[in-house]
């Protein structure tokens, strides 16, 4: 057993996780920051609290048409599931009561513009997630539409960009396309608000999953762990915009000579100071309400 009497079932590079009941689990989201997949010795001021507002601001936005595993972040609506929680002040703001779902075995991607492993696969071969991709496009461009574009989920290290035959020959043909229309659908909706405020939404990954028999959103959703959200302002065909996520430090530790194994590197204040305002700033632009109106503040 572990704090508040809960059953700790997991930690992952961010969140970790409890078991609430037969039916519930508590997600935790905590202030580490991984890149590489290497977790560092520093922690990055209120981003727990920046993802879990954004993914309640989210799901609450998209409304009941959008089902949702996420039940709850208010404290005092959790405190009735878990006794105590209202006490526990330090995981205010940071925690998510969801219900238990079959997950998907998939990572659901949307990319509207190239980016990322996407464009390092078309500068060497042409092809996005092993697909035909249009000629000469450069890094940044926007796609003609926005593709859903899967992964795999990998145990450990990477996860595996696959083309649409083989997540088929995985999830099945009915399955797949329910997934892409809700993911292609919820990608629209989030861009037209982005671009409201400014913003280009590049790309994000959704994570579904089967509730009642009932295929739902799950996990973080539209984060800046989970998306590139770059300032519109600052986006030029070829050129690395400001994003609104860890870009400061990987761009720090690109600079270094570390093999990206661990132990990592220490990270300097400015570094984790920056990392925190982008994080902040992102949920704030977008939401258009500031984060210490959010829980735990």
């Amino acid at each position: 057993m572990s704090t508040l009497g809960l059953t700790h079932l997991y930690s992952g590079k961010v969140r970790d996780l409890y078991e609430v009941g037969d039916d519930y689990l508590l997600m935790v989201a905590t202030d580490r920051l991984s890149a590489f997949d290497v977790v560092m010795r520093e922690t990055i001021p209120e981003k727990g609290r920046v993802l879990t507002a954004f993914t309640n601001y989210w799901i609450r936005s998209f409304g009941e048409s959008v089902p949702a595993s996420l039940v709850s972040c208010d404290p005092a609506v959790i405190e009735q599931y878990v006794p105590g929680f209202l006490a526990h002040e330090p995981w205010h703001g940071r925690s998510m009561l969801v219900k238990k779902a079959q997950m998907m075995p998939l990572e659901c991607i949307v990319r509207a513009r190239l980016a990322g492993q996407a464009y390092s696969e078309y500068v060497a071969t042409g092809l996005v997630h092993h697909m035909p991709a249009p000629k000469g496009i450069h890094l940044t461009d926007a796609f003609p539409e926005p593709l859903f574009l899967p992964s795999t989920k990998a145990e450990s290290g990477h996860d595996e960009n696959i083309d649409l035959a083989r997540a088929k020959s995985i999830v099945g043909e009915e399955t797949l396309q329910q997934a892409s229309k809700l993911c292609l659908g919820l990608f629209r909706l989030a861009s037209e608000q982005m671009a409201s405020a400014g913003l280009i939404l590049a790309d994000t990954k959704f994570e579904l999953g089967w509730v009642e028999g009932e295929l739902v959103l799950c996990d973080e959703v539209l984060t800046p762990d989970s998306s590139r959200i770059w300032p519109a302002s600052d986006v030029r065909s070829g050129e690395t915009p400001t994003s609104f996520d860890k870009q400061p430090l990987r761009d720090w530790l690109s600079s270094l000579p570390w093999d990206k194994t661990p132990p990592p590197p220490a990270v300097p204040e400015s570094v984790v100071r920056e990392t925190s305002h982008r994080y902040v700033s992102a949920y704030e632009k977008v939401t258009g309400t500031s984060l210490t109106d959010w829980y735990g503040a």
